[in-house]
């Protein structure tokens, strides 16, 4: 008992993280940069920079683009107001940070720009059940989790440049996936069962392989 005392006695004693305010540098639709701090806003998660999405006519849009430049809009040359919440495993700080008393993640959010990251954080679910009933952002457009494509990013060595379409060869055929196709991510290319790159529909289909549903 006595020890649990003293432990107590000296975590609570720990000051909390001081907050951070500042002009920042839009990093993508999570993630800011103030002075020398990386913050990565909590309980959002934004498509990648580089990831594109399906529109309604199967063509590939910029979402990650998007998602970066509602971002600087929301902040333009405003200061930029962080409470910290935590330390990620990149040693970004994960902070909840707003503009002018505008809480940034729920704007991202509600605009539909961002979804709701639940693994961390409940709070913007309502925000994002709104947004996807309203067909916001990239509730209107198809895309895939921006934690997989992350995930299939670090597995994935990088395509070449331009032929970003994946042609893939499983007990269905020989298929093609598009970026921003549902199983785009989860799609490996074995160069050695025949598997390939190529850099447009026309390129694949006249190779024989034939377009993904999904």
């Amino acid at each position: 008992m006595r020890k649990s005392l003293t432990i107590c006695l000296l975590l609570c004693a720990l000051p909390a993280a001081a907050d951070i305010s500042g002009r920042a540098r839009v990093i993508d639709g999570d993630t800011l940069q103030i002075g020398q701090t990386r913050i990565r806003l909590h309980g959002i998660d934004a498509p990648e920079a580089s990831q594109t999405c399906l529109d309604t006519g199967g063509v590939a849009a910029a979402c990650g683009l998007a998602a970066t430049r509602a971002m600087q809009v929301l902040i333009g040359t405003d200061t930029v107001h962080c409470t910290p919440r935590d330390i990620d495993r990149y040693g970004r700080t994960v902070a909840r940070c707003d503009v002018g008393g505008r809480d940034l993640g729920r704007d991202m959010v509600a605009s539909g720009l961002a979804i709701a990251y639940r693994q961390y954080s409940m709070d913007y679910v309502p925000a994002e059940q709104a947004a996807q009933a309203k067909g916001l952002g990239v509730w209107a457009v198809q895309m895939q989790n921006p934690a997989d494509f992350r995930a299939a990013k670090a597995d994935q060595p990088a395509a070449p440049d331009g032929c970003a379409i994946k042609g893939n060869i499983s007990g269905s055929g020989s298929i093609y996936h598009m970026p921003g196709q549902e199983h785009y991510g989860a799609t490996r290319i074995n160069t050695a069962k025949g598997e390939r790159w190529f850099c447009s529909e026309s390129e694949a289909r006249a190779a024989g392989w034939r377009a993904s549903r999904r």
